[in-house]
């Protein structure tokens, strides 16, 4: 017994051999056509329980057929296959109304399984359809099967507004994700306002968030509009939600449940329609086991969550990203420069501890000082080299972070006499190994604060604070 009919488009004769073949086997009646006039046609007599559908066809571009599918038979669910593999063709194919976007080339059991999903999902019968952003404009870019995924989460939370949590390592792109989210969601005409945790000194976050009154502390010289003001119908971005203090995480709590906020020295509650996407770089899990993170705050946030790969993950990605970067150099003056093939390899057998950001410095830096046009291997890696350098010094002190802290927890355990102290252990021991820890990172860095942020995996913001709050002198190159 068929479980169905499906209707597949694609001028690729190779493609629609495939497909019949590898859908038949799994149950499914398939009627193969290589235009969008056939396809159309199909429709139109009420054939097919499921479409599957090229972008690019011989007489029509899908998305112009899409909309007067969906509008003759809404409930028919539509998957859009294409080799134009960009995070445009997944929020296009979603705004138009697609049950679901895949790239070619595409795993066939992949396929066949979301076909399946699709016949067995009812429809609601809605119709979502949008002007797709210009592509060139559009802030990820990457082909790789890693990307892919990203593209197709970030499309599906489009067309809703649902708390999206975004982890991933320092410089991977994630305000870039919640942009887009926010640009192509159904929040677009309102404003997209984001916060950095460990930007904002600890004491201000709050009156930053939800704003506050004339002379509601020293210095409230006027009334004050936060954040959740400046968001009201749009999204607010979260960013380095890690560093939010314990205080803070309660109020935002309470926002994220009941939906209102008050001001700082406000008595009357204020509603509110944001829709909050926080980011971090660090794992949430062991802030919450070390009593740093509200675990009910971090449900909330996590409804949906987004990890960024890191550029090591996505090495395929490199050569499109330079083009890319370069693209965006020469608009602003920059000079348009091509990397050779050994280049390119060079720029892969790099380690990118600072993924795309550290990317992107080194192209604008070489079309900046680079006389040649055509950039070799050679002046990557002399640009590579002081980070190359740098490297052996860094795993060491990886390897004696562990000794050091053993170290200094024995002296403060022997210094109680072996005995626990009755509360906040967490906090006593870290005044204890902290501020030797941090000295031992800096050291090994040569003084480079990026890179000892890196090292003890905090914000280079957050190390700075607690550089200045804890009186540790920076010393570089063995030199005060």
């Amino acid at each position: 017994m068929s479980k169905g009919t499906v209707l597949v488009a694609d001028d690729d004769r190779a493609i629609r051999t495939v497909l019949t073949q590898a859908l038949g086997r799994a149950g499914f009646d398939v009627r193969a056509g290589d235009t969008a006039a056939s396809l159309w046609q199909w429709v139109s007599n009420g054939e097919g329980d499921v479409v599957i559908t090229d972008v690019m066809m011989p007489d029509q571009n899908a998305f112009d057929v899409i909309p007067r599918i969906k509008k003759l038979r809404p409930d028919l669910p539509i998957i859009v296959i294409s080799a134009k593999n960009t995070l445009g063709t997944a929020i296009t194919a979603a705004e138009k109304g697609a049950f679901d976007y895949l790239p070619k080339p595409f795993d066939l059991s992949e396929l066949t399984a979301l076909v399946q999903r699709a016949v067995d999902t009812p429809s609601d019968g809605v119709t979502r359809q949008a002007e797709a952003g210009d592509e060139d404009g559009l802030p990820l870019v990457g082909a790789s099967p890693a990307m892919q995924e990203i593209y197709r989460a970030v499309a599906r939370m489009t067309q809703n507004d649902l708390s999206v949590l975004i982890t991933g390592e320092s410089g991977t792109g994630k305000e870039l994700v919640a942009k887009a989210l926010h640009d192509f969601g159904t929040r677009k005409r309102g404003q997209f306002v984001a916060l950095n945790m460990a930007a904002i000194p600890r004491e201000l976050i709050e009156s930053e968030l939800f704003g506050h009154e004339k002379g509601s502390f020293t210095g409230a010289n006027q009334r004050m509009d936060g954040r959740f003001a400046q968001a009201e119908g749009g999204t607010l971005f979260l960013d380095e939600i890690g560093d939010m203090p314990m205080e803070t995480q309660t109020r935002l709590l309470r926002v994220l449940q009941e939906g209102e906020y008050t001001t700082i020295g406000g008595r009357q509650p204020i509603k509110t329609d944001v829709r909050v996407i926080a980011a971090t770089h660090q794992d949430l899990r062991r802030l919450i086991r070390q009593g740093l993170f509200r675990e009910d705050l971090y449900f909330r946030l996590n409804v949906v969550p987004l990890r960024l790969p890191p550029l090591r993950e996505r090495l395929e990605d490199i050569e499109e990203l330079v083009r890319h970067f370069m693209a965006r150099g020469a608009d602003e003056g920059l000079s348009v420069k091509s990397f050779d093939r050994e280049a390119i390899e060079a720029l892969k057998a790099h380690g990118w501890p600072g993924n795309v950001r550290e990317l992107e410095n080194l192209v604008r830096r070489l079309s900046a000082l680079h006389a040649d046009e055509v950039i070799g291997a050679e002046a990557v890696q002399l640009e590579l080299s002081d980070t190359d350098m740098a490297a052996p010094q860094g795993q060491q002190a990886g390897n004696n972070l562990t000794e050091s802290l053993h170290f200094h927890l024995s002296n403060y355990f022997k210094g109680h006499g072996n005995s626990l102290p009755p509360n906040g252990l967490y906090e006593r021991v870290m005044r204890e190994v902290e501020t030797p820890l941090i000295e031992l990172c800096l050291e090994a860095t040569r003084g480079n604060q990026i890179k000892a942020a890196e090292l003890l995996g905090v914000n280079r913001n957050t190390l700075r604070k607690k550089i200045r709050d804890l009186n540790i002198e920076v010393v570089r190159s063995g030199k005060k």
